[in-house]
């Protein structure tokens, strides 16, 4: 349900909640808290929500836990008050994306809206939230460690590039005034943070921590050890743009290892060291962490406004977390990892009994899915392979030969799951990698099996229209955004339409492209609008490329420089340059078609003219019939 106001539902009491306010804290019989955490999202009692998840794992530890989501920062700052100082730490976040993608377009525009707040209402938290919470804390509380965790603190722990202030920045950890930053999935270090400062520790003594990043003095950098790699100095970085290119791709490929190095970068007088990521989780360790006493509900608090990120997934499902794609886009393997960790049948199908039960649920599980929807159980065959591994891809430039690619404990989830007497249908919301699910494995069991996991996905699982994500035409721009050919789309196209004429349906293939990628020309674009001319698409799912820290496609951008191979690499940046790419995908409407045109008259392209533009003469594009809106 996507609608502007949510249902009102019979609400738990407010002692199924962790506390927000002082008197929620009384009535749980609590006299203080040991651990406050403070979010720039709404509380949301639900695994999907970060600040729910370590709240409640810190209550399963045996830790009295508030969270303050979203405090005012403008005012006399009674929301950091208010709880006073907690007897173990601050936990700060600022949300579940980095709020300046939550807060501005691929263009610097000010969004309008925000998903994570009630109402869909912009302006409930600021710019930099990791900074300013912890700013403020550290003013009021001075001898009280902070923490930083969340997908801003992680994905900005070492030099990076910020899109929006069109600069390098360093190490968040050396402006915010955090004792530590934890990076990835959280649960095993803030429960073991904890548990050591309850025993008596110093936050300061805890300088080996896994998966955590710290500052130290400059002589604690060592000489040489095999086991750190010394990065460039952010005043390297800044000085020489391949500095940055060669840091990240140390950062890249040990942030994917299952046993990584622990890397330094100076700044300044200071070293800012990153300690090696945990193991993955085993399957019991993320059944802990799902099985926790979630409500499912977005606090009381809110008095039944939307809050939309709630509203997409109130009736979904996570699998795995984890993803092993390792797209030049994509920060989801730099923060959860490569390696997929994945629920057991018997855990997923509890939550699924918990959404069964909701008040509002008329029988559709909404999204059986996770970063991507069909990696559950899979891995490599061989770990010892996978523990000596440094790709930080194992479908790119081709799957892994080592990649078990068996969708059969899938195929079994979503068969147990439509068999629950409560569900009448369950959907996969999530996007599929189908260069995963096509690729032929050479064992004609696998690939049955996987084709039979094609077909039921079609058949059973969609909801009218099924989004996958080619991202690009070209190959040179797959290659550097390391996805496959577009040959697979068509493959995978032409299966979709067999499988919807055999079950007489009527279903819509809607591919996700980006413009304006590392290595795309607005040629590349011209050319992109021709093939999806070709295959009738008007495109809806698309997006200009936007800079994010900590990704292969960023570095790219700020340094020209391809990591790995020292290439130079040609990259639109100005904004004519983007809107000249964007265009294209608009080809069928007739106020872009003079411009158009122009533009490939210009790039001496009338090859690609009459391949869009059929039967008009290069000069006169006024013509406004366009082509029949097929999918």
């Amino acid at each position: 349900m996507t609608s502007g106001t949510t249902v009102q539902l019979p609400l738990p009491p407010l002692t199924d909640y962790l506390p927000t306010s002082v008197k929620e804290m009384k009535l749980l019989g609590w006299d203080y808290v040991d651990v406050v955490l403070f979010s720039g999202d709404a509380y949301v009692d639900h695994p999907s929500f970060a600040a729910a998840v370590i709240g409640r794992t810190l209550q399963a530890a045996g830790y009295r836990v508030a969270i303050v989501p979203q405090p005012n920062w403008t005012d006399d700052l009674r929301d950091f008050r208010k709880f006073g100082a907690p007897r173990l730490f601050f936990g700060v976040s600022a949300g579940a994306m980095d709020s300046m993608v939550n807060h501005y377009t691929a263009a610097r525009r000010r969004r309008s809206d925000d998903a994570y707040t009630p109402g869909g209402r912009h302006g409930a938290r600021p710019d930099y939230p990791t900074i300013v919470y912890s700013q403020i804390l550290r003013k009021l509380y001075p001898d009280t460690p902070i923490i930083a965790g969340g997908i801003e603190a992680s994905m900005r722990r070492l030099s990076h590039y910020d899109y929006w202030q069109d600069r390098l920045r360093p190490s968040i950890i050396t402006e915010a005034p955090v004792d530590m930053i934890i990076y990835g999935m959280g649960e095993k270090a803030i429960t073991e943070i904890a548990l050591r400062l309850n025993r008596g520790e110093k936050i300061s003594d805890m300088t080996d921590m896994p998966q955590t990043v710290i500052r130290l003095p400059l002589q604690s950098v060592p000489s040489s050890s095999a086991s750190d790699i010394i990065l460039h100095s952010f005043e390297e970085c800044i000085e020489h743009k391949h500095c940055q290119a060669e840091n990240f791709r140390h950062i890249e490929q040990q942030s994917n290892r299952m046993h990584g190095a622990t890397l330094w970068q100076v700044t300044g007088d200071i070293a800012v060291k990153v300690n090696p990521m945990y193991p993955p989780l085993t399957t019991a360790e993320v059944d802990a962490t799902y099985d926790l006493p979630y409500t499912r509900l977005p606090h009381p608090r809110y008095k039944g406004k939307t809050i939309p990120a709630y509203e997409m997934i109130r009736h979904s499902v996570n699998l795995p977390r984890g993803c092993f794609g390792g797209c030049a886009f994509c920060t989801i393997s730099a923060h959860q990892g490569k390696f997929i960790a994945s629920r057991s049948k018997d855990s997923i199908m509890r939550e699924v009994d918990k959404v069964t039960r909701m008040p509002d649920f008329k029988g559709y599980i909404s999204d059986l899915g996770g970063p991507s929807a069909n990696m559950y159980s899979l891995g490599g065959r061989d770990t010892s392979i996978c523990e000596k591994c440094l790709r930080p891809s194992c479908l790119h430039p081709k799957p892994c030969p080592n990649l078990d690619t068996d969708h059969s404990a899938l195929l079994d989830i979503y068969h147990t799951v439509d068999a629950h007497p409560a569900v009448k249908k369950s959907f996969i919301g999530s996007g599929v990698r189908y260069d995963l699910s096509m690729h032929p494995t050479g064992s004609r069991n696998i690939d049955r099996i996987n084709r039979q996991y094609n077909e039921e996905l079609i058949a059973r699982h969609v909801s009218g229209r099924l989004k996958v994500a080619p991202e690009h035409t070209c190959p040179h721009v797959l290659d550097i955004m390391r996805k496959p050919s577009f040959d697979l789309y068509y493959q995978f196209n032409d299966f979709f339409d067999d499988v919807n004429r055999r079950h007489g349906l009527r279903q819509q293939l809607i591919p996700y492209f980006i413009s304006s990628h590392p290595g795309c020309t607005e040629t590349d674009m011209a050319l992109l609008a021709a093939t999806t001319k070709q295959l009738h698409l008007h495109l809806e799912q698309i997006q200009d490329f936007t800079p994010t820290p900590m990704t292969l496609a960023t570095e790219i951008y700020y340094t020209g420089i391809h990591p790995y191979t020292g290439e130079k690499i040609f990259t639109a940046t100005r904004p004519e340059e983007k809107l000249a790419q964007r265009k294209y995908f608009f080809w069928y409407d007739a106020t872009y078609r003079a411009d158009i045109i122009r533009s490939l008259n210009r790039l001496h392209r009338p090859d690609i003219i009459r391949m869009l533009y059929p039967g008009r003469t290069f000069s006169d594009p006024s013509h406004n019939k366009s082509p029949r809106k097929h999918r």
